[in-house]
């Protein structure tokens, strides 16, 4: 099983993503484990600001380095050999490699920051690593947390029921490039039909089709990955 822990201020944003498909299958399965807690807990009364105006001046304000630092060792009392991740847009960039190595760690802990950032002292302190799942700015870390977890779990075994359709998609080592189109039924939309090869039941045919596609899409739309593939 894995453990995961959402440090945020704002755990109503996940009740739906966790409670739902495949993320809340998983856990009735018991196959994950899910922790949500406000770091608004752990500011100091009487207002549990999370928050302040930066040092040296500037627009925006900064995640408080105290509460982010005591909500990570309380998390660490359940979950002591987690890697602690904060979604941050100066992070490295999220790829699907990452998302292999992360799908085999056990504990997990996700800080969500928001405002203008986190102060650096909660980063140096209790921060593993930074990602950022790609260049633009969003108002918070909690979908960046959804979308690394919603990667990170499908590669997990039973999660997902076909385990082959998670080795033949975009990105995965076994095919470095974009997949082929997809169709099902109808065989006719609309006076778009389905292309013959796929309808020839000619196993060879449709693959040689299917890397053909895949690699005019890749030429298309990536051709950054063509430099990766064989």
């Amino acid at each position: 099983m894995i453990s995961i822990e959402l440090l945020t201020i704002f755990p109503q944003i996940f009740e739906g993503f966790l409670s739902t498909s495949l993320i809340g299958k998983a856990q009735q399965r018991g196959l994950l484990s899910v922790k949500t807690t406000n770091i608004r807990d752990f500011s100091d009364p009487p207002h549990h600001h999370t928050d302040d105006t930066p040092y040296g001046g500037g627009a925006g304000m900064v995640c408080k380095a105290e509460p982010i630092i005591r909500a990570v060792e309380d998390a660490k009392q359940r979950l002591p050999k987690a890697r602690v991740i904060l979604l941050s847009a100066a992070g490295s960039p999220y790829t699907q490699k990452r998302a292999q190595e992360l799908s085999h760690e056990l504990q997990l802990i996700f800080i969500c920051g928001r405002y203008e950032g986190v102060d650096h002292r909660a980063i140096d302190l209790v921060v593993d690593e930074e990602l950022s799942i790609g260049d633009y700015i969003l108002m918070g870390g909690e979908v960046a947390a959804m979308v690394v977890m919603e990667s990170v779990l499908r590669l997990v075994p039973e999660v997902i029921g076909n385990s082959e359709s998670i080795t033949s998609e975009s990105f995965s080592p076994k095919t470095p490039l974009l997949e082929a189109p997809h169709y099902t039924k109808p065989a006719e939309l609309r006076g778009l039909t389905v292309p013959e090869a796929l309808l020839s039941g000619d196993h060879a045919r449709i693959e040689k089709w299917r890397k053909e596609e895949s690699m005019r899409l890749t030429r298309e739309r990536r051709p950054d990955l063509l430099k990766d593939a064989k």
